[in-house]
């Protein structure tokens, strides 16, 4: 027998989010109007309230979504055991809080408004701290580092927020061109080298010598 299609309003819903992002990533959710994306869309606002009847139920859907991508990676961060391990790690993460930019460029305004995003912004705080701690763990276990426990944690806290606020340093460093896609690979990379150069002071000499070989080409 053959399965049935999938159901018409579950693509539609679908749709409506994957054009939001792209609008939400390209001028910042304040800028954008569920009148502009339902234009983007070429349906009616009707038809886009029928499927999200707010702009927060927007907001949450791709929240959802980048919650679901951002568990996937955070649980790499269990393997790590090298340099070379942490800085694929970083720059994978620092990809997927790419692909949902807009919530770190317009984030303190998105939870000033959204109470559900400030919750569960929180438990990505959380999560995301989690693994900053286990990746400092198995670097240690695989002997890349040493570091005393009393400053593991206050280093893997300037770590965390490096990853959370690089992109709005890159936004005001550059407000024009810092969030275009032509410029993710250099922003991408330089943040995952200032989250790892946290640990220099505590990455044993072999370690360190193959990070710097790692990062030379994103330095400026």
């Amino acid at each position: 027998m053959t399965a049935a299609p999938p159901k018409k309003p579950r693509r539609t819903a679908e749709r409506i989010l994957d054009v939001t992002l792209e609008l939400f990533n390209r001028f910042g959710e304040p800028n954008v109007s569920t009148t502009v994306i339902s234009a983007e869309l070429k349906i009616s606002p009707g038809n886009l309230y029928y499927h999200y009847p707010a702009k927060d139920e927007l907001i949450n859907g791709l929240f959802a979504r980048y919650e679901k991508a951002l568990a996937e990676i955070l649980l790499a961060a269990d393997n790590v055991r090298n340099v070379e391990d942490a800085w694929l790690f970083y720059h994978m993460l620092f990809e997927t809080i790419w692909a949902y930019r807009f919530l770190y460029r317009d984030l303190n305004d998105l939870l000033s408004k959204n109470r559900k995003l400030e919750t569960q912004f929180q438990q990505i705080l959380k999560a995301k701290g989690r693994a900053v701690q286990s990746v400092l763990g198995g670097l240690a276990r695989g002997n890349a580092v040493r570091i005393d426990a009393r400053e593991a944690e206050p280093v893997a806290t300037a770590m965390l927020v490096v990853l959370t606020y690089w992109l709005s340093f890159e936004y005001v460093r550059d407000p024009r061109r810092a969030l275009e896609p032509e410029t993710a690979g250099p922003a991408l990379a330089r943040g995952a080298y200032h989250v790892l150069s946290l640990l220099m002071p505590y990455i044993e000499p072999q370690s360190r010598d193959h990070l710097h070989s790692l990062v030379a080409p994103y330095r400026h």
